[in-house]
């Protein structure tokens, strides 16, 4: 029970240390870069930003009164415990937002939607890597995608950020401001990218799961996470008792997310989590042309040996 008590403490203490420095890039993103330079760049945020810019009310309240509503709406359709972590997160930034004494940079505009996509996606991934997310676009494509299945998340996403950036467009009187939105969107979505999942976007973590509850912890998977499960034969050296080894493959940031459910459903499971170098297929990188290429030309030359 100590050792358990640890553990949880530790969790608790890098969630809070991610928050932290997650919400004050984020901080410096909006309140240095984009808006002051009329750069609302999607997502929640992006319209709270709007809306500063006609009535004069804080970013970050007025991102924590819209997220209300989402948060009601995942509790309902998804569960307390998964959405308490994004709950906690969003409210970081948006303390960060309002309280922290940034100065604003008025110059180029360019420069403002790069660097405040850096920061963006650099203080996302942060709270991405914890399990959590700060609600908005992300959390509104998830339970969207419940729904419509066949659309994936990233093209909701990529739908409820064009009609931010298109509001913005209409608000500030610029298609310019528009345009560098996009670039600051962007930019954000590659550093997510770049910090998650390495400079390839089919790496990722490929994770073995040995419980009693095999079956609960599948469907959990399944429903939470959306990741496919498979099922392994296994039998023990020892033991010589037959069994089944659960098989996972994983975003970085869904390992998290995967080890909260296997110990919420059997807190003496046997958990293997290793890196995989590569992963093609759906739900990661797609078959590349030159892969399939590679592979025709490896089969033709082990014929002409034979």
């Amino acid at each position: 029970m100590p050792q358990q008590m640890k553990g949880r403490a530790k969790e608790f203490s890098l969630d809070l240390l991610h928050y932290t420095v997650a919400s004050v890039l984020y901080a410096f993103s909006v309140r240095m870069f984009t808006a002051p330079n009329h750069i609302a760049p999607g997502g929640v945020t992006g319209l709270s930003t709007v809306i500063n810019y006609l009535s004069g009310w804080p970013i970050g309240m007025v991102s924590l009164l819209f997220n209300i509503p989402i948060f009601i709406w995942a509790v309902l359709q998804i569960g307390y415990k998964l959405v308490g972590k994004t709950i906690v997160a969003t409210v970081f930034v948006a303390v960060a937002i309002d309280f922290l004494a940034v100065p604003p940079y008025h110059g180029n505009q360019m420069l403002a939607s790069i660097f405040g996509g850096f920061l963006e996606g650099t203080g996302l991934s942060l709270v991405f890597m914890r399990g959590a997310t700060t609600g908005g676009t992300d959390l509104i494509a998830r339970l969207l995608n419940r729904k419509v299945r066949f659309v994936s998340m990233g093209k909701l996403m990529l739908c409820v950020d064009f009609v931010v950036v298109v509001i913005s467009a209409v608000v500030y009187k610029s298609m310019e401001s528009a345009l560098y939105a996009l670039i600051g969107i962007f930019v954000s979505t590659k550093m997510i990218d770049t910090i998650l999942y390495g400079t390839d976007v089919g790496t990722g973590k490929v994770m073995f799961i040995i419980s009693e509850k095999n079956e609960q912890i599948a469907q959990k998977i399944l429903d939470n996470v959306e990741r496919g499960v498979t099922f392994l034969n296994s039998k023990g050296a020892y033991t010589g008792r037959k069994g089944e080894v659960l098989l996972c493959a994983a975003r970085r940031y869904e390992v998290v997310k995967i080890k909260d459910i296997v110990r919420s459903i059997d807190r003496n499971a046997f958990l293997i989590v290793g890196d995989a170098g590569e992963i093609t297929g759906e739900g990661f990188r797609e078959v590349r042309a030159e892969d399939t290429t590679l592979k025709e030309l490896l089969q033709n030359a082990k014929e002409k040996k034979k």
